[in-house]
């Protein structure tokens, strides 16, 4: 089972970004969270690495309802979604796969839980796909 759902987009790498933020909002995720890994490894590593973000996306009524089923499960949240500079102008998005994740707990409420979230994702990520413009954005 693949671990994560994806698409590319031919954006600007802060507009790809926003769109992403953008999509998760419209599905009810909240962006809790934000690492640029490209600004971190030159600041801890002094390493050059391409543009790539980490959005820590959090849908509040979902996560609480899977902590309600596994009081671990904090562990794997919140989920991330990556947006990173693959070639100049071409920008991919990729988001965990919650049901690929939860496969290490045993708990089928948890799974169905997961699909929930799971469904959530892809539509954010088709809706990057398929409506590459700013439209959206205001919602």
């Amino acid at each position: 089972m693949c671990y994560y759902i994806m698409t590319t987009l031919h954006k600007e790498f802060d507009e790809a970004i926003n769109l992403t933020e953008a999509a998760l909002k419209a599905e009810g995720f909240g962006v809790i969270s934000r690492i640029d890994i490209q600004q971190t490894l030159k600041a801890k590593i002094s390493v050059d690495f391409r543009p790539y973000v980490i959005l820590g996306a959090c849908n509040p009524a979902l996560a609480h309802e899977a902590l309600q089923l596994e009081s671990k499960v904090g562990l794997m949240l919140p989920c991330n979604v990556i947006v990173q500079q693959v070639k100049d102008g071409e920008i991919e998005v990729a988001a965990i796969d919650p049901v690929a994740a939860m496969q290490a707990i045993e708990n089928p409420e948890l799974t169905k839980a997961a699909a929930e979230v799971r469904a959530k994702l892809a539509r954010v990520i088709d809706r990057l796909a398929t409506d590459q413009t700013t439209a959206f954005a205001e919602q």
